[in-house]
């Protein structure tokens, strides 16, 4: 029998490397799939490309707690119910010191990235079934700090709580609530924070994050998408409450 045989999923941020290439994953383990995404043009690409009828999509900034409503209403509705949500959508911001970052980017950044898991925990938990599991997509900047970056790695931290306090209120119907922790990943995100770091030599760039990394590169997003797996489908039933970190040993040093 596959994973997630007749479950259904919500995936947040789905025109992301993380989120498309979990919906793969989740496609071919049986799932029922909500994608959601702000980005309308790149959900409808997906839709084409993965062309399964499991498979639906609603626009949404998932920082409006009526899009968020809208889209877990949407789910139900075609789908019946609601027994995953991968609450992955974020964003990166800018990279500038904390003395010269722009308090719009920073509220934009805190409204998307910590408001917007909020809501979906908000909205999502009272239409999940017994036994369902969410994942947080945090970073290693929710676990380390990173000059910079302060508006992300905040955002991050954050979401480890809003994680545990959903992991406590969640248990009674079984609901497990997990945060994962990825290093940099190989994708859109990590290209620009590179370019904000130095616009002359991401190469270079690229180059010092991975000497910070034990097992010497980025990961890819089938690793990370690999992980989500695992915690959507029930191999994973005891664990929740926890900060799964997937980082080639980044927060080992």
């Amino acid at each position: 029998m596959k994973q997630l045989e007749e479950k259904v999923v919500i995936v947040t941020g789905a025109a992301g490397s993380i989120g498309k290439t979990a919906v793969k994953l989740f496609l071919e383990e049986g799932a029922k799939i909500m994608l959601v995404d702000i980005d309308e043009a790149q959900l409808i690409e997906i839709v084409n490309e993965y062309s399964n009828k499991n498979l639906r999509y609603c626009v949404a900034d998932v920082s409006k707690a009526k899009d968020v409503e809208f889209y877990v209403n949407e789910t139900v509705r075609i789908f019946g119910q609601i027994d995953v949500f991968f609450n992955n959508a974020g964003i990166e911001g800018v990279v500038k010191p904390i003395v010269d970052y722009p308090e719009e980017v920073f509220d934009e950044v805190i409204s998307v990235n910590v408001k917007g898991i909020w809501l979906g925990n908000k909205y999502v938990l009272p239409n999940m079934n017994e036994g369902g599991s969410i994942i947080i997509t945090s970073s290693v900047a929710g676990l380390i700090g990173f000059a910079n970056l302060s508006a992300y790695v905040t955002s991050k931290h954050a979401l480890v709580g809003i994680m545990r306090s959903t992991a406590i209120e969640a248990a009674p119907l079984k609901i497990r609530v997990n945060t994962v922790h990825p290093s940099p990943v190989n994708n859109r995100m990590m290209r620009s924070i590179e370019e904000g770091y130095s616009s002359n030599d991401e190469d270079d760039i690229k180059s010092l994050f991975e000497k910070a990394i034990p097992l010497k590169r980025y990961a890819e997003p089938i690793e990370i998408a690999k992980l989500v797996l695992f915690l959507a489908s029930d191999s994973s039933q005891y664990i929740t409450g926890t900060t799964l970190v997937i980082d080639g040993g980044m927060c080992a040093i």
